[in-house]
């Protein structure tokens, strides 16, 4: 219960913070189109996760580079990040699988907020197909603003190249978080950031905490991750 209401109240928060940055009339009705998405389309996530992101995308209107999507699932959060991707005439670019996770033998048991995840994580778990994504984009989002990378993330990534004013991960495995900032991070541009939504589990952490792979794999030294430890939703500014 009390991570429930951790995140009623961090969603009234960033409410809050949104309509610092909108104007009433376009911020009413962002959540009322987030709003039919989220009823409409099967999603795991809460909407202080996706609040977080678009929050972040909306302080950096002015950095170069587009939006970034990893692990998109039936492609709710994608319509909805497709929307502000649109209004800020920026570019989301949307990498996932389509197959659902890869395999792995990670050993998941409990999140850092006290909740089995045992099982979460197995191979296809969290699958949805190209056409189930582009058809909810088509449907709630803009299409005309996303580019969808099928593929999995080792494939995917190495080729891009394009600066990224804010990127999302929603990638669950410590492996691919390791391969997401391995190979985003260094693109996201001066002021930009990425936003993690799997900071509580404690694989995923050991990720973000090794400053050993920061500086061999990812190329610098560790940066401060706003709420590591602390929360689920993850923030890391690009100095």
């Amino acid at each position: 219960m009390r991570h429930v209401l951790t995140e009623a109240r961090a969603s009234l928060r960033l409410q809050v913070e949104l309509g610092e940055l909108l104007p009433p009339r376009e911020r009413k009705q962002l959540l009322s189109r987030f709003k039919r998405i989220s009823r409409d389309v099967e999603s795991p996530h809460d909407e202080s996760h996706v609040l977080t992101f678009v929050v972040q995308c909306l302080r950096r209107r002015e950095v170069p580079g587009v939006l970034v999507e990893a692990g998109c699932f039936k492609g709710s959060s994608t319509a909805k990040f497709s929307i502000v991707a649109s209004m800020l005439g920026k570019q989301l670019v949307v990498f996932d699988s389509f197959q659902g996770l890869p395999p792995n033998d990670e050993a998941h048991t409990e999140s850092i907020l006290g909740h089995s995840i045992e099982g979460w994580f197995d191979q296809g778990n969290f699958r949805g197909t190209l056409d189930e994504v582009r058809a909810a984009i088509e449907t709630y989002g803009e299409i005309e603003a996303c580019e969808l990378v099928p593929g999995w993330f080792e494939d995917t990534m190495p080729s891009f190249d394009r600066p990224i004013a804010a990127g999302y991960l929603d990638v669950d495995l410590a492996s691919s978080t390791r391969t997401c900032l391995k190979h985003l991070y260094p693109l996201v541009s001066p002021g930009g950031a990425l936003v993690s939504q799997d900071g509580d589990f404690p694989l995923v952490l050991e990720v973000f905490e090794d400053r050993s792979f920061w500086e061999n794999e990812v190329g610098c030294p560790m940066p401060e991750i706003d709420g590591l430890g602390q929360r689920k939703m993850l923030v890391i500014e690009r100095r």
